[in-house]
Order: structure tokens, then C-alpha cells, then sequence
């Protein structure tokens, strides 16, 4: 199990109260939950992925079980995961997800682009 289901149908549950389109992606080894095409926040095995403000991020890893995202072998910057311990709570799930949310519109789209030059 890449992810898990009941963390995901908790996280489907914050949007849907907070009347949040969003779509569902695997990806990052995980499931991504998408909010007008960017990755707004995820999950991995039980920690959840949070993308949020860069200026945030330091502040962010003082709260319990937040750490850098690091899975590639180097932090992501902007990103970090926040392990069960700091999720338990709805309220603290509630948290994570809101800053996500908030970040979102200023977060830069995550579209591949084409390999293929256009010819003039």
C-alpha cells in the first residue's frame, strides 16, 4: 500500500467541508489531491505531504511531527511532511490542509512542458 486510504478519504472529507474542487492524482510514490491543476497536498504511506508558503516553511518544521520533505535525497523547499503524530487531530489535519489551500493560487503550476519544438 503506497498510501493510506483512511488518511485519504480524511483528507476528501477537510475539502469537501471547505467546498474545495479538487481531483485525485497517484504520483510522488503517492496520491495527490489537485486543486486547479497543481499539486495542493498529498500523501505517502501515513505522512502527509503539505505544499505550502516558502515563507512558512521554517515556522512549519518547528510544529510537532513536520520534517523536510526529502524523499529525492534533497529538501524541497516550500514542501514538507507532516507525520501522523502531527495529523491525529482533525483540527491538526484541518491545519496542514488549510495553509495548502491558501497556498495554492500563488503556487506555480507543475506542467510538464512539451519535448516537441514547435516548427515555425
Amino acid at each position: 500500500m503506497a498510501y493510506n486510504e483512511n488518511l485519504a478519504e480524511r483528507i476528501r472529507t477537510v475539502f469537501q467541508k471547505k467546498r474545495v474542487s479538487f481531483n485525485e492524482m497517484k504520483m510522488m510514490g503517492g496520491l495527490c489531491f489537485m486543486v486547479k491543476d497543481k499539486m495542493c497536498v498529498g500523501m505517502r504511506e501515513d505522512s502527509l505531504m503539505a505544499r505550502i508558503a516558502p515563507d512558512l516553511y521554517e515556522n512549519a518544521l518547528t510544529k510537532k511531527g513536520c520534517r523536510k520533505m526529502d524523499f529525492t535525497g534533497r529538501p524541497m523547499k516550500g514542501f514538507v511532511f507532516v507525520e501522523p503524530e502531527g495529523i491525529d487531530k482533525n483540527a491538526e489535519l484541518e491545519y496542514w490542509v488549510q495553509l495548502c489551500i491558501d497556498f495554492n493560487p500563488k503556487a506555480a503550476s507543475s506542467r510538464k512542458k512539451s519535448r516537441w519544438k514547435k516548427k515555425k
